[in-house]
C-alpha cells in the first residue's frame, strides 16, 4: 500500500473492483492455493481485510525482509513449491503459471529455478518465478545483502551455492516491450483501458499481447516508464 509511485495502487477500481481482484481472481484459475505476504504496517490493515474476504492464506512480517516473509509464509502454510508473483500485476496468465508449474513437478527437481523473468519474451506484466522450499530455505538462511533480502530471489539467482539449475519460460515471439505492470498513473491508464474497452480481465496473455500489437497508441499510454531497478 505504500509504493513509492503509485500509493495503494493494488487498491484502486476499476469497474468498481480493485486491481488485486482482478489480479486474485485470475490466480485462482490455477487451482493453487494463494497467500499473500504482507507487512505488518497498519496501512497494511486493508490487504488482511481483502485475505480474509477472499479466504486466502496471509501473513504479515518486515516491510524490509521480503524474503524472510515469503520464508515465514511458506513455512507456515507448508508450501513444497513457491511461484512468486507480484500484485501489481492485475492481468497474470492462470494458464500460463498452471503449465509451467506442471513442467517443474514433472522436472522433479528441488533445486531447478524456471521463471519468464531472465530470458525475458513475455509483456511485463506476466512475470513468475517458481522455485523449491528447499532453494527458498537456503536463501533465507544464507542471504545477507539488502537487495537479496528485499527482493526474494536474488540470491537464488545468483546460485552462489552452485547448485541451481535454470529453466527460462520462453515464447517464440519477443514481446518484452510491452508492459502490463502497474507502477505509476499511465501503468494505471493502461490497464484500466484494457480492461474496460477490451475485456481484457476474461483474456489469455496471448490476446492481451494481440491487442497492444494491434493497438500501438495503447501501448505508447505507459511506453515511457521505466521500470525500477532491483
Amino acid at each position: 500500500m505504500t509504493s513509492t509511485r503509485l500509493p495503494g495502487k493494488v487498491l484502486k477500481l476499476v469497474n468498481g473492483k480493485s486491481l488485486l481482484a482482478y489480479h486474485i481472481e485470475r490466480l485462482q484459475q490455477t487451482g493453487f492455493s494463494i497467500a499473500i505476504a504482507t507487512t505488518t504496517n497498519h496501512t497494511d490493515d486493508p490487504l488482511v481485510d481483502f485475505a480474509k474476504e477472499y479466504h486466502l492464506n496471509y501473513y504479515r512480517g518486515s516491510e524490509d525482509d521480503v524474503l524472510s516473509r515469503f520464508y515465514h509464509t511458506a513455512k507456515q502454510f507448508k508450501y513444497d513449491i513457491i511461484v512468486r508473483v507480484t500484485s501489481d500485476c492485475p492481468l497474470i496468465d492462470p494458464h500460463l503459471i498452471r503449465n509451467s508449474v506442471n513442467k517443474y513437478i514433472k522436472l522433479d527437481n528441488p533445486n531447478l529455478y524456471m521463471s519468464n523473468v531472465i530470458a525475458r519474451t513475455f509483456a511485463r506484466g506476466f512475470d513468475f518465478e517458481i522455485f523449491s522450499y528447499q532453494s527458498l530455505k537456503d536463501a533465507f538462511e544464507n542471504a545477507t545483502e539488502a537487495s537479496d533480502l528485499e527482493h526474494v530471489t536474488p540470491y537464488i539467482r545468483k546460485n552462489i551455492q552452485g547448485k541451481t539449475n535454470f529453466h527460462d519460460v520462453v515464447q517464440s515471439s519477443d514481446h518484452s516491450h510491452l508492459r502490463l505492470t502497474v507502477d505509476t498513473e499511465p501503468d494505471f491508464e493502461l490497464i484500466k483501458q484494457l480492461i474496460e474497452n477490451h475485456n481484457a480481465a476474461e483474456l489469455a496473455y496471448t490476446e492481451i499481447e494481440e491487442i497492444l500489437l494491434k493497438n500501438p497508441q495503447l501501448a505508447a499510454i505507459n511506453e515511457h516508464i521505466e521500470q525500477k531497478k532491483v
